[in-house]
């Protein structure tokens, strides 16, 4: 707590106790928003990848490895004529990177490596150097280096396991970075604050605690919530635009997310929101399962008759209901709403079932996510 009061020079602890912010709710606004001209950009090249264990791309059907390596060789000097090479330790790739903010000329970045031909693993191989660049056309980066591949793969001749992935990997501080981008951070006339997840009452909090911060240090206000995503922050003629982000991102403000409740029918997840509410509503939830067992016997006939060996078809079948509870559900807060589904014991599927349905019938007071 010290810290973040030093950090910010404010007396925000007398601010939180005023309005009722609990460390338990609140955020710092770094954590909850970004910087606009502090975005990432992205990069992408393509290169070589060489030292592989026969487990690169065959040259036949992958020719444009073949026609790279040519290349290659002859910008080295050394002569490609002949005939056909079917060497199967270089693989093509495709190289992505993310540029990160501010990024300055001779700092490092990871980049991942993505097998373009039929290679099988780029373990143990080595990303040969391979420009970056920007969706500009301009080169940023250039990388060079050896690949980390989590997965593996092994095989014989009637047996093969794999696990992970082994045709994709990355080169950890594999870029250099060759140019920076164009636009300068001092040079900004004002601050966007995009929030990460939208809201209009996040966004105006964000507003308040910048401008009350501004008022005992410049006198006036400088934040306006423009919509639910971005808050815009004028700069003072007095202020140094580093520090001012310095003493804003460690403002502390109260957070607001819509009710929403998120269900994954395929993996059975339920994920509630804090402030889900569902109206007084009985539910019952029974499942029914039909289980079908067959038992064909075999017929013999007697001895030395006409008859034949015949196949006498047996079917069982069973019905079983379990469940079938009912169960007033009136959930005012999170804890009495899962205390309230837990009674009447059903799996992860059936909870899934029985919040769609109360959704239907108007009583679930949150956005209903399915995916």
């Amino acid at each position: 707590m010290k810290r973040i009061l030093a950090a910010a020079g404010l007396g925000l602890l007398s601010f939180l106790s005023t309005h009722g912010v609990t460390f338990a709710d609140a955020s710092r606004i770094k954590d909850i928003a970004s910087l606009q001209a502090g975005r990432d950009n992205q990069l992408i090249g393509y290169g070589l990848i060489v030292g592989l264990q026969g487990t690169g791309d065959s040259l036949r059907s992958s020719p444009f490895t073949d026609q790279s390596m040519r290349a290659m060789l002859q910008n080295l000097g050394i002569s490609t004529q002949g005939g056909q090479s079917s060497a199967k330790n270089v693989a093509a790739v495709m190289v992505t990177a993310n540029l990160p903010p501010f990024a300055s000329p001779g700092s490092r970045m990871d980049v991942t490596v993505s097998s373009l031909g039929d290679s099988t693993s780029l373990r143990g191989g080595t990303l040969v150097m391979t420009s970056l660049s920007g969706a500009d056309g301009q080169i940023y980066a250039v990388a060079q280096g050896s690949i980390v591949v989590s997965g593996f793969s092994a095989q014989g001749q009637a047996a093969s396991v794999t696990q992970g992935v082994t045709t994709a990997g990355r080169v950890p501080n594999g870029a250099i970075i060759e140019r920076e981008l164009p636009s300068k951070f001092k040079d900004a006339v004002n601050l966007v604050l995009q929030l990460r997840n939208p809201d209009f009452s996040t966004a105006v909090r964000i507003s308040d605690a910048v401008n009350r911060f501004a008022g005992q240090r410049y006198g006036s206000g400088i934040a306006e919530a423009r919509d639910s995503q971005e808050v815009i922050i004028q700069k003072p003629k007095s202020a140094d635009l580093t520090r001012l982000m310095a003493e804003i991102e460690n403002l502390v403000v109260e957070t607001d997310t819509p009710a929403k409740v998120v269900v994954n029918e395929r993996t059975g997840t339920v994920v509630i929101g804090a402030d889900v509410k569902v109206s007084r509503v009985a539910v019952s939830y029974g499942t029914l399962t039909v289980q079908v067992t067959e038992t064909p016997q075999i017929v013999q006939p007697e001895p030395f008759s006409d008859g034949v060996t015949a196949v006498q078809p047996q079917t069982d079948i069973s019905v079983m209901k379990e469940g079938s509870n009912v169960a007033i559900l009136n959930g005012p807060d999170l804890r009495t709403l899962v205390a309230g589904l837990n009674s009447i014991g059903v799996k992860p599927d059936g909870i899934i079932a029985i919040l769609q349905g109360i959704k239907s019938a108007g009583a679930l007071q949150a956005e209903l996510v399915i995916q």
